[in-house]
């Protein structure tokens, strides 16, 4: 079932998410139904805060990243089969020399900026089945990961970005909020 996603400015999208238990109920199908939305809207990360789930959850499908827009392999091509759910999740470490790379968000559509991260990260989580896991991430793939796991600590990618800039947003993200926007998926606006 395709799920609404939470617009900028609702209060899930800033609230820090609780950790998930094994039995969790209706979990299974909250992970289907997220892949399903996160297909539908043409996104490569969701997580749960952004379906109205306070939970430490997200799911990541970065094989966009493996092709150009003609369909051929990129430097990133290793990324055609990385599709994960992470569940629990927590960034242990993050390394190496930071970089720019545009980012854009389904809760704040029709926005992208640039946002320095860095390329490396050392993360552990559970899978689906609640096996842990410590895995080392980078390029496309730690960053994809590092903007959904701040999604779980109450960070938008807007938070990342200079006090300036943010200012300068401000009438873009408040029509977003007030449902003034034309996203191409299901949506859910504050108030």
């Amino acid at each position: 079932m395709i799920l609404p996603i939470r617009a900028y400015g609702d209060p899930v999208l800033k609230k820090v998410a609780a950790d998930i238990e094994p039995g969790h109920p209706g979990l299974e199908k909250l992970i289907a139904d997220m892949f399903e939305t996160m297909y539908e809207a043409s996104g490569v990360g969701l997580a749960a805060p952004q379906v109205g789930q306070s939970v430490r959850l997200f799911i990541v499908d970065a094989s966009p990243f493996a092709e150009d827009e003609d369909g051929k392999p990129t430097k990133d091509a290793h990324l055609k089969d990385f599709k994960r759910i992470f569940i629990n999740p927590y960034i242990v470490e993050e390394e190496g020399e930071e970089w720019p790379f545009e980012e854009g968000c389904l809760s704040i559509p029709n926005i992208r900026e640039e946002v320095i991260r860095q390329p490396k990260i050392v993360m552990q989580y559970q899978d689906e089945n609640f096996e842990e896991h410590e895995e080392t991430f980078e390029g496309f793939a730690a960053r994809v990961i590092q903007h959904e796991h701040d999604h779980l600590d109450g960070v938008l990618f807007l938070d990342h970005l200079p006090a300036l800039r943010r200012r300068l947003l401000q009438g873009k993200l408040r029509d977003i909020s007030r449902g003034k926007t034309d996203a191409k998926y299901k949506m859910r606006f504050p108030g």
